[in-house]
C-alpha cells in the first residue's frame, strides 16, 4: 500500500548549491538524497525545503549567510518553476491538497537558522509573504535570538519578539536544535502549535538533539508534532529501519491516537543515514516496516500526511491552543 509522503524538513537546497555553493544542481534528478523523479514513485509527496543559515558560513566558506540564504531561495524558486509540470511551491494546506489530487507535488518554504536575514524579526511579514511558513530560531549557535542544544542558553528579549511575530504572521515555531532552557521559554509564551520539525526520541537516543518525554508531552500539548530524523547520529547505536521505528513506537507510547507524529527526514542534510534508508524513494520501506511492527494503516497515514496537514491548518487558523 502506498502511503502519500509529507516531510518537514530536508537541506536539499543548500546540497544543490554544491561544494562551492555556486552549483545549479537540478531537483528533476540527481544523486542527492532527494530529487522529482524517485519522489513520483510515491503516493503524493509534500517537501519542506529548508533555507539552511549560520554565522558559521562566514568561516566555513568565506561567504555571508545572507548571501548563501539568497542562493538558496532562488535555486528552490528555479527549480520549481522548471519543473511546474510535477511540484509548485505551496502557500497554504488548501493548495497543498489541491497539488495532491492533480497529481501534482508540493513544495513548502522553510527557515533553518536566522543569520540569512540579520535574525530580524520586522523581516517575517516579507519572508511570510514569499512563502515561508516554518522557521527555527538558530542551528547549533549561540545568536541573538537564542543557545542551542550545543551552547545552552534560553531566549533572549530579540527571540521572544521573534516568536511573537512569527505566531501572529501564521509562521509555525521549530524548536529542533533548540536549548532545553530555550524550548521551555517558548512554551511558556507560545499561543499556537509547537514543531520539532526533524527530531527523535531522547529517550531512544540520549542525543541532545532529541525530544524527551516531556518536551514532546509539550509539544502534543500545543496541538504540535515531533518530525522523525533519518540522521543516524539521533537514531541509537545500531542505526537501521527497526531502530528508526522504535522511535515512532516510543512516541505512540505518549501519544497513543498517533495524533502528533510527522515525518522529518533531515534529507540531504546527513552523511548517515539507517542501513536500509537511502533517500526519498526509501519512506515507503519505512512504512512497512512500521506496519510489520503492529502500527496500523490508520497510524502510518497519520504520521506520514494526515498529522502534517493538521498542524498547517492549525498555523492558518492561528488559535490559542
Amino acid at each position: 500500500m502506498k502511503f502519500p509522503v509529507f516531510d518537514f524538513h530536508c537541506d536539499t537546497a543548500l546540497a544543490l548549491l554544491g561544494e562551492d555553493l555556486n552549483q545549479a544542481g537540478s531537483l528533476r534528478k540527481n544523486t542527492l538524497h532527494i530529487d522529482l523523479e524517485r519522489a513520483e514513485t510515491l503516493g503524493g509527496y509534500a517537501q519542506c525545503f529548508a533555507c539552511f543559515t549560520t554565522p558559521f558560513f562566514e568561516e566555513w566558506y568565506h561567504l555571508s549567510p545572507i548571501v548563501i540564504f539568497e542562493r538558496e531561495l532562488a535555486t528552490i524558486q528555479r527549480e520549481v518553476s522548471q519543473n511546474s509540470d510535477r511540484i509548485a511551491i505551496a502557500y497554504t494546506p488548501e493548495e497543498i491538497a489541491q497539488n495532491q489530487q492533480e497529481g501534482k507535488m508540493s513544495a513548502i518554504l522553510t527557515l533553518e537558522g536566522t543569520a540569512g536575514f540579520g535574525y530580524d524579526p520586522a523581516l517575517l511579514e516579507d519572508l511570510f509573504a514569499v512563502g515561508f511558513r516554518i522557521s527555527s530560531l538558530g542551528w547549533n549557535e549561540q545568536n541573538p535570538l537564542t543557545g542551542s542544544h550545543m551552547t545552552g542558553g534560553g531566549l533572549t528579549d530579540q527571540g521572544k519578539a521573534y516568536v511573537r511575530e512569527a505566531q501572529r504572521l501564521g509562521m509555525l515555531i521549530d524548536v529542533s536544535h533548540i536549548s532545553d532552557e530555550g524550548f521551555r521559554d517558548i512554551l511558556s509564551i507560545t499561543e499556537a502549535s509547537i514543531l520539532a520539525t526533524h527530531s527523535n526520541s531522547r529517550h531512544v537516543c540520549g542525543h541532545s538533539r532529541n525530544l524527551t518525554d516531556e518536551m514532546f508531552r509539550e509539544i502534543c500539548r500545543t496541538g504540535g508534532a515531533a518530525g522523525l530524523n533519518t540522521c543516524a547520529d539521533f537514531v541509537g547505536e545500531t542505526p537501521d529501519l527497526d531502530t528508526l521505528c522504535d522511535h515512532v513506537l516510543h512516541f505512540l507510547e505518549l501519544d497513543p491516537e498517533g495524533d502528533h507524529i510527522v515525518l522529518g527526514g533531515d534529507l540531504d542534510g546527513v552523511s548517515e543515514m539507517p542501513a536500509g534508508f537511502t533517500g526519498v524513494e526509501s519512506w515507503p520501506l519505512l512504512a512497512q516496516k512500521l506496519l510489520q511492527r503492529g502500527a496500523g494503516e490508520e497510524i502510518v497515514r497519520k504520521i506520514f500526511w494526515d498529522n502534517a496537514m493538521g498542524v498547517m491548518r492549525r498555523a492558518v487558523c492561528n488559535n490559542p491552543f
